[in-house]
């Protein structure tokens, strides 16, 4: 059945999640704590992968994911780009996976299923991304850090330092800024899916080769109905595994 979609808040366990992914958990929740809506620089690579898709396929591939499939994990809307939360490893894996789709169809006279899958930015070990604020509101109650980071060293003052310039889908690898860094607040940065619990299911590459694959379908059919409201969906929650 399909949701409509509008942005939501970062709950608390879901705050600690993401806070988790950082060298300094504890600095990224008290900032939270203190400026809820306040974007911030994370790593990628050892508790999420993020696949930045461009808005409009990424949406077609949300769609999927919740029309047809097992519902996705966290997603957020960044300058322009879908960022889909998937799981480690899968920032490897998918480039292959999507490659092998390609050469494989390359013998028959039809397109290949992914002709029509514009580029995807993978971001794995070594990568960095900007994530969108936990909250529109004033305040949040962050919890404690789980206990896998619970004997974090104390962040050193630089870690909450103020808003430093980065780029508007990941951080390069070779220099990237200290975990948990602020960035700039955008208008068009926000949570579609957001995290809820402390350990959130994360779709692997074939889930999101699947969803990629069908939004590159639904892609190429024509339709002199223009959608209602682009901005209208919001996803239920309660399906995802």
């Amino acid at each position: 059945m399909s949701s409509a979609w509008n942005a939501s808040d970062v709950t608390p366990d879901g705050a600690a999640w993401l806070a988790s992914a950082g060298t300094y958990p504890r600095s990224t929740l008290a900032l939270w704590g203190e400026r809820p809506d306040a974007p911030v620089v994370l790593p990628c690579g050892s508790v999420f992968d993020v696949v930045s898709a461009p808005a409009m396929f990424g949406r077609r591939m949300l769609d999927r994911l919740w029309d047809d499939g097992p519902g996705s994990g966290p997603v957020a809307q960044f300058r322009g780009r879908m960022l889909l939360f998937a799981a480690p490893g899968t920032a490897q894996r998918l480039p292959a996976l999507l490659e092998w789709e390609e050469w494989g169809g390359r013998d028959s006279r039809e397109a290949t299923r992914t002709d029509a899958v514009p580029p995807l930015l993978c971001h794995g070990t070594g990568d960095a991304v900007t994530v969108p604020a936990p909250s529109r509101n004033t305040s949040l109650t962050v919890p404690a850090p789980p206990e896998s980071v619970s004997s974090a060293a104390p962040a050193p003052p630089e870690s909450i330092s103020p808003a430093v310039p980065t780029r508007s889908d990941s951080i390069s690898p070779a220099t990237p800024p200290p975990a948990g860094t602020t960035a700039p607040a955008r208008s068009d940065s926000r949570w579609l899916v957001a995290p809820d619990t402390r350990q959130p299911w994360l779709p692997g590459p074939e889930v999101l080769l699947w969803a990629a694959v069908r939004a590159a379908r639904s892609a190429v059919r024509i339709s002199i109905f223009p959608p209602a409201d682009q901005d209208a969906k919001v996803y239920d929650v309660s399906r995802r595994r």
